[in-house]
């Protein structure tokens, strides 16, 4: 076996350095980019600016919330669960229903907030609960598989997720009354909605919440053990399938929460909502870093903000090249910095 002379090693070393550094001048030269052109689109109308900026916001809140379920599960068993998306809409069905012919809160008042209050508690419930049972059926007989087959199933669960959803739901949108009044905060021609402040003012505090039960709980240490090596783990006297299941369900509860806020921000139902929120959500976590819970969170603020200005500043594609927008700036961020931008290098488990 031959092994590099210190000559090579030299050589290899300043190549590796000539291509960092040709990475950050183009990863520089991009954020100039993005820099002008915010400022073209701020400086050429102020009001509709930040009108996009703050719808922006509200929007990017969700796809944080549903991005916060993808990254717990991946950090912990490294499984892309695409029935997450599906799980999220199934919730705003869920929510919807109750909302409206359970408990009758059509309208703004009092009490249909405290309603309101009552069905966030319930969706979360009902996320984690159906999120747990996928899990203990379909996911953890599949944990010593191939990686594959456990990205297959998950695929399966999501299209009968997506069955149930056309079920009950209907194939056609849904529409619903919400008891989050329309209109919001004027600050001259710009409105900060309040559904917008609803969704941010739930979405900081569970990050907030999440970290600390992921860092300074014993349940949190245990899941970080988990995530790290099951076996050893299992060594220690951790129970590993009740930790799994146990991130599961603040997963499923995430996907809850974000369609109950989902129904208040739009007002409609569909099916295949979830397809489309879980691919965006999804992107939003890793473009933040998947397996980080902060980075899950700005990963949506950033996909909500550049979407918002996208389809409403003046210099914008329009809301037909949304996507095509959101997806390029994951390539490229991908190409210079590939484990997102809080992300952090790992070494593969063998």
């Amino acid at each position: 076996m031959t092994t590099a002379t210190a000559v090579e090693q030299a050589e290899m070393r300043v190549a590796m350095t000539r291509k960092e550094a040709i990475g950050r001048v183009l990863g520089l030269l991009l954020l100039g980019l993005v820099f002008v052109w915010l400022v073209a689109n701020l400086l050429a109308s102020p009001t509709q600016f930040f009108n996009s900026l703050l719808f922006g916001i509200g929007n990017g809140a969700l796809y944080a919330l549903i991005a916060l379920g993808y990254t717990l599960v991946y950090g912990i068993i490294e499984l892309i669960n695409f029935a997450h998306g599906d799980l999220f809409m199934l919730s705003t069905v869920f929510s919807g229903f109750m909302m409206v012919y359970w408990l009758g809160a059509d309208s703004p008042s009092a009490q249909n907030w405290g309603f309101m209050l009552l069905t966030l508690v319930a969706a979360m419930a009902f996320g984690a609960i159906v999120n747990v049972v996928i899990e203990r059926v379909a996911y953890r007989r599949l944990r010593r598989a191939p990686k594959l087959a456990a990205l297959i199933t998950a695929v399966g669960m999501s299209f009968i997720l997506q069955w149930v959803g056309l079920r009950w739901n209907g194939s056609a949108p849904r529409l619903w009354p919400t008891v989050v009044p329309e209109g919001g905060i004027e600050f001259g021609e710009v409105t900060l909605r309040y559904t917008t402040i609803l969704v941010v003012a739930f979405t900081i505090p569970v990050l907030l919440l999440l970290t600390y039960v992921v860092q300074r709980t014993k349940q949190g240490r245990a899941m970080r053990a988990t995530a790290q090596d099951q076996d050893a783990a299992r060594l220690m006297g951790i129970n590993v399938d009740r930790t799994i299941a146990f991130t599961f369900a603040l997963g499923g509860a995430m996907a809850g929460a974000a369609g109950l806020l989902y129904l208040e921000a739009v007002g409609t139902t569909r099916y295949d909502a979830g397809f489309q929120l879980g691919l965006i959500a999804f992107t939003a976590a890793v473009l933040g870093g998947i397996g980080n819970l902060a980075g899950a969170v700005l990963g949506g603020l950033l996909i909500g903000i550049i979407q918002g200005l996208n389809d409403g500043a003046p210099f914008g594609f329009g809301q037909q090249w949304s996507q095509t927008v959101v997806f390029s700036i994951l390539i490229l961020v991908m190409v210079f910095r590939p484990t997102g931008i809080l992300g952090q290098p790992t070494v593969e488990k063998v």
